[in-house]
């Protein structure tokens, strides 16, 4: 099942969980994710139908190859698989390619400055939102004519800051690069909050026009979690402009 959250200025944003495809155990169902062990003709055909039931061609999807680092690629159109780059955030100033984010816990950053027609999208796990992929993405966008104040960000399903359990040097690291990550599990032990702290980095930027989604991967038996089950699937979140 896909949610798709649209603006009356064209920017269409859209989370996945993990129902509605054809993969097997431990990757039910919907998995998106192609380098997890799934099998490859199932993930080919849950990637058409979840673009299909967007309403997108799955040709015009551009999928990245994620590293935890803050590079980014602008694209003007798909790559073919072979030359898919190691990056964690692309953006587009085409209008009707769509920007896809995969992820099992970390926070997918979906960015669109409707105006400009300028989308951005962006993997931010513990390790790309300390080295600045969010800005990076931002900073790619305004190159493009794209303006802070005018992008509307949407954040997907992610582990919180309640569930995202760290050794306590590891949050006091992430901390001082990011005060805003700085968390406590339910349950009373060190944690991080990579959405807070990514939301954090977005309103230094001047980015006002931000919502977070409420879901928790690690608690919701609808999406994948890494932390909860290690072997499993990916869900995936997409951007794009009419």
């Amino acid at each position: 099942m896909i949610g798709q959250f649209d603006t009356v200025s064209g920017a269409h944003f859209a989370f996945t969980d993990r129902w509605g495809g054809v993969s097997a155990v431990p990757y039910e169902e919907l998995n998106l994710g192609g380098a997890v062990g799934d099998d490859a003709d199932a993930v080919r055909t849950n990637r058409e139908l979840a673009a299909k039931s967007m309403g997108l061609d799955p040709a015009l999807v551009v999928w990245m190859n994620q590293v935890h680092g803050a590079d980014v690629a602008v694209v003007d159109e798909p790559w073919g698989s072979a030359d898919i780059p190691a990056v964690d955030a692309v953006v587009t100033a085409r209008r009707g390619l769509a920007l896809a984010v995969l992820t099992a816990d970390c926070t997918p950053v979906l960015l669109a400055d409707p105006v400009a027609g300028i989308a951005g999208a962006a993997h931010a796990g513990r390790p790309g939102m300390v080295a600045g992929v969010v800005p990076a993405a931002v900073r790619a966008m305004v190159e493009l004519g794209a303006d802070p104040a005018r992008i509307v960000a949407r954040t997907g399903p992610a582990v919180c800051g309640r569930c995202y359990e760290v050794p306590a040097d590891m949050r006091a690291d992430v901390a001082a690069v990011e005060p805003a990550a700085y968390a406590e599990t339910s349950w009373g032990t060190p944690a991080v909050d990579v959405t807070a702290g990514a939301h954090a980095q977005l309103d230094r930027l001047g980015v006002r026009d931000r919502e977070q989604s409420p879901v928790c991967t690690r608690e919701s038996g609808d999406h994948f979690s890494y932390r909860r089950d290690r072997t499993t699937g990916r869900l995936a979140s997409y951007v794009w402009l009419d």
